[in-house]
């Protein structure tokens, strides 16, 4: 159940087909864009994802599609509760640290095998512990280290649970080109390690690296606009009885614009990112492939 939206296996020596569908690498890429790496100043914040997922298209460990006439539609509701301290500081940076809920919606065909089933229910639940944001006067930083908790459904095909703990450590950076802080560039790296077995195969996936980045522009004080998109790889091989050697990785850009609205304290962002060079494999025996599509994301972020 690790790769976004991922058609896990077939075992031919058992009735029925299984499969398992997640949204990203245990973490959904593209969640952030513009200014990725820039934490806020000290304050509680809540911020409210929304994400629209397509994908029609399967595509194997070589690049290419695999004939299996796939659908899959997703949607992601999350909720995340960011805090970042005035008056705790380590090594110059302020201390903070958040909590994400998901709620997933799950639509997921394949008629070559004669597969359809849809879910709607509780994401797997992430708790970020520590965190660390640095400001200067043409730069800002961040790291943080965080842990997934598999509190997620995985009892049918398409429920978003992964059934596995996973670390993830978090590093990025976002510079300023000019004193006004009006063109920035941002990149942010993340780095999974998966810490269970799936139950049904016996097999621990291998470790993920991804990263996110984000050219912007500043408009008028309140306007962003920009370029985004990400990269992902799996850079260790999934072990366990009949693991797969193959791994998998995924391309995205797209345009992102987000406005800040003084009066409500509040921030608006829409950025759409098409993903390309897609390549399946890992996870399972007998992979079909990794999907390709492309994901629509609304958030709202709320300073309290």
């Amino acid at each position: 159940m690790k790769k976004f939206i991922s058609v896990a296996f077939i075992s031919l020596g058992l009735v029925g087909v299984v499969f398992g569908v997640a949204f990203g690498e245990s973490y959904p890429n593209g969640a952030e864009g513009l200014k990725c790496a820039t934490l806020p100043p000290p304050g509680f914040y809540y911020k409210m994802y929304n994400a629209y997922v397509t994908a029609d298209e399967v595509m194997d460990p070589d690049g290419d599609e695999v004939p299996v006439d796939f659908d899959a539609k997703m949607f992601v509701n999350a909720h995340r509760f960011l805090w970042i301290s005035k008056d705790i500081k380590l090594f110059g940076a302020n201390y903070g640290a958040d909590l994400f809920i998901p709620i997933w919606y799950k639509d997921i065909k394949v008629g070559a095998l004669n597969y359809d089933d849809s879910q709607w229910n509780l994401g797997d639940i992430i708790v970020e512990p520590f965190v660390l944001a640095w400001h200067g006067s043409r730069y800002d930083a961040s790291t943080a280290v965080a842990l997934f908790l598999p509190t997620g459904d995985d009892d049918e095909p398409a429920d978003p649970g992964e059934n596995m703990y996973t670390t993830m450590f978090t590093l990025g950076g976002t510079y300023y080109f000019d004193e006004a802080k009006t063109w920035s560039a941002s990149i942010l790296g993340r780095y999974e390690i998966h810490h269970s077995d799936y139950d049904d195969t016996n097999i621990e996936p291998g470790d993920d690296f991804h990263f996110e980045w984000g050219v912007a522009k500043t408009l008028a004080q309140v306007w962003d606009v920009g370029v985004v998109g990400y990269c992902q790889w799996q850079v260790t091989e999934d072990s366990g009885s009949g693991s797969s050697s193959d791994k998998d990785r995924g391309y995205a850009i797209g345009p992102e614009v987000s406005v800040f609205i003084p009066p409500m304290k509040l921030f608006v962002s829409l950025r759409s990112e098409f993903e390309f060079s897609t390549e399946g494999g890992g996870v399972t025996p007998l992979p079909l492939g990794r999907p390709e599509g492309n994901r629509t994301w609304l958030i709202l972020t709320k300073i309290f």
